[in-house]
């Protein structure tokens, strides 16, 4: 079942994989890129894909689950992809996975995180593909995503040659949505509104935060979604229905209550968006209206200042100023950011951002109200166009949902 929302055509067994024109794209951005730097291969290596996307990014094939996995991407060729599976595994790739995933060998070793004396496994191979390709000069890419043992391993290995850091000139190219991306983000907008618009039909007195969240999962993979995140809780009116993972969501619903729920899926391409909002299962009090519209008009304000060419810095500061002037708690994590396959990438709207708002980025805004006596939120995606936000891609009403 797929309901329209998933519409790329995908090799064989891929649930939302993008097309070899976008994937092409994309080499060739980085390896213009890698010329001018004179940089004979990237390194990469991640273990999930909530905050791990740049493996998807590259090939196609996302990491998932904790299990490493490492792409050597060289100056000129396919691809190096190292996974778990036995020792020694080595294999060349058909031309049909070739041509989806841009992989031409694969190599496997059994490490594991949980196992200490593993970590050196992945870099041995990593190191024996790059001396195979005559490296000299080498780049990681997003070197916080690695495991330790595996960097540690892997520069030991390397003694001699020239190691750098590509993540900055990566996320620049990565932010910048081509038109499929934006059209697959679009896609996973459109998911999302059908999740939470049958999640409102499902919500009720008498069931746990984890059963919606857990309906609401359900419907996002019955519709094409893999991955996500569903953030939730309830309370009492008068207390806050943060947002909770699902560890803590063992509380039964009651009449009166107020429930929270944050849908941070993936769909079509792999791409993520997140949609948030807030049900009472009964009337709204007044106070949560206005503190809601207050939310509203900040949202409002933030995306005022996201048009190309602006400083994310300045951004930042401009909206602190507006919810100091509106009695409104400043931002001192995050509410405004990139997304795409990652549930937060570049740019972040904060002070220690240098990156500037472009075209065609994808921007989540968030902002919301925490306090001991509520939590008010509402999140939305945007595309950024030539003179600044495109119209919300979420449809979801931007309102508190009045269960009765």
């Amino acid at each position: 079942m797929n309901d329209g929302f998933s519409t790329q055509k995908s090799p064989a067994r891929v649930v939302n994989a993008v097309s070899l024109g976008e994937l092409q794209r994309r080499w060739a951005a980085v390896r213009r890129e890698m010329k001018s730097r004179e940089i004979d291969a990237l390194v990469i290596q991640n273990s999930s894909d909530w905050v791990g996307g740049y493996i998807r990014w590259f090939s196609n094939q996302p990491a998932t689950n904790g299990y490493s996995s490492s792409v050597i991407f060289p100056i000129d060729g396919g691809m190096s992809f190292i996974d778990q599976g036995p020792f020694d595994g080595c294999r060349s790739t058909g031309e049909r996975e070739a041509q989806s995933t841009g992989i031409a060998r694969r190599l496997t070793t059994p490490s594991y995180p949980s196992v200490r004396y593993t970590g050196s496994y992945d870099a041995k191979l990593a190191a024996s593909e790059l001396t195979r390709l005559g490296a000299k000069r080498v780049a990681l890419v997003a070197p916080g995503a690695m495991y330790h043992s595996f960097g540690q391993h892997l520069a030991d290995s390397l003694a001699g040659i020239d190691i750098v850091d590509a993540t900055d000139f990566i996320d620049r190219i990565k932010a910048v949505k081509s038109p499929e991306e934006r059209e697959c983000i679009r896609q996973v907008a459109a998911m999302q509104d059908e999740v939470i618009a049958r999640v409102r039909e499902f919500v009720r007195p008498g069931l746990k935060d984890f059963e919606i969240a857990a309906y609401a999962q359900y419907v996002g993979q019955q519709l094409g979604s893999e991955q996500g995140i569903f953030l939730c809780s309830s309370a009492p009116l008068g207390q806050a229905a943060s947002f909770r993972p699902r560890s803590w969501q063992g509380r039964t619903l009651q009449h009166g209550d107020v429930y929270s729920l944050l849908v941070e899926n993936n769909g079509a391409g792999g791409y993520y968006t997140e949609l948030s909002r807030m049900f009472v299962l009964g009337k709204i009090p007044q106070e949560l209206k206005d503190a809601h519209r207050s939310v509203i008009e900040a949202q409002r304000f933030a995306l005022s200042l996201l048009k190309p060419g602006a400083s994310s810095a300045d951004i930042f500061a401009q909206h602190n100023e507006y919810l100091r002037h509106n009695g409104i708690p400043e931002e001192r994590r995050l509410s405004v950011h990139g997304m795409g396959y990652d549930m937060v990438e570049r740019p972040l709207i904060r002070q220690d951002e240098d990156m500037v708002i472009e075209e065609h980025m994808a921007i989540v805004c968030h902002p919301g109200i925490l306090n001991e006596r509520m939590f008010v939120h509402n999140t939305d995606i945007y595309l950024i166009e030539a003179h600044g936000p495109s119209e919300c891609l979420h449809r979801t009403p931007k309102e508190i949902f009045e269960i009765v």
